[in-house]
């Protein structure tokens, strides 16, 4: 059986961490290296660092900011934000970064994913979903959230896997920062119909929240970021707990 990924996510804005409640009010969290290192040091299994403005305010990720993660983490990060074309990729893995996220650029333009996946592999190619609940219709936001779309959220996540993403990271917006619990029956949903790994993220409180999200939710990953970076809950007491509830995570 494969192992069960646990992923804190550190968003970023102006250089510093920061975490909002439904992609809103945002609060200073601290410094993304030393987090990454922390967690890294911690036994977190990789790490995922979203610049969350780059795109709403048409900048690319900070490619100094991966190099400074790439010298202080040895563990397999990805970076997000902004991020639209080979040459932005090239320049991202050549800073030291393992896989890259994309979100509003390939709904903008799903050839990109194409085009990713045949430079680099799918293997590094993590296709972000940001989701929020419309009329009973799951449907796709971008642009940090803050552009709803018409686009349905499983017939874009099939796309993605058939253009060559090697993972999806799927975020409920109607959960993220609630701390209520992950969207366990959407999650599963999605994984059900997929053949690539999915990455669960919103709406993490509590530890038997992972494992509802591992077991209900049949996620493969699960990322969170306010119960770490405010130490709420740390990586280490996580995995013993997921380990005691009898899911399979690295120690």
């Amino acid at each position: 059986m494969l192992t069960k990924r646990i992923i804190p996510c550190l968003d970023v804005k102006d250089g510093k961490t920061v975490k909002g409640v439904n992609f809103e009010n945002l609060r200073d969290a601290g410094d993304p290296v030393e987090l990454g290192q922390l967690y890294a040091e911690q036994g977190a299994d990789e790490l995922v660092f979203l610049d969350i403005t780059a795109t709403l305010e048409k900048r690319k990720t900070l490619v100094e900011l991966v190099r400074r993660v790439a010298q202080n983490v040895n563990i397999p990060f990805t970076v997000g934000g902004g991020i639209a074309s080979i040459e932005d990729v090239s320049a991202l893995l050549n800073a030291g970064a393992e896989k890259v996220s994309i979100n509003s650029s390939a709904v903008k333009d799903p050839g990109l994913i194409d085009r990713l996946a045949l430079e680099f592999g799918s293997q590094c190619v993590v296709v972000a979903i940001d989701t929020k609940l419309y009329e009973n219709q799951s449907r796709v936001h971008t642009h940090g959230g803050k552009k709803p779309t018409e686009i349905d959220t499983f017939l874009w996540a099939k796309e993605a896997e058939n253009r060559g993403a090697g993972e999806i990271l799927l975020t409920s917006m109607d959960h993220d920062g609630t701390k209520a619990g992950f969207a366990d029956e959407l999650t599963a949903k999605l994984s059900s119909s997929l053949s690539i790994p999915v990455i669960a993220s919103g709406g993490a409180g509590t530890m038997e929240h992972f494992v509802n999200i591992f077991t209900n939710g049949k996620a493969d990953a699960a990322l969170a970021a306010s119960i770490f970076h405010f130490k709420e809950i740390s990586v280490p007491e996580l995995k013993q707990y997921l380990k005691d509830h009898k899911i399979n995570v690295r120690i």
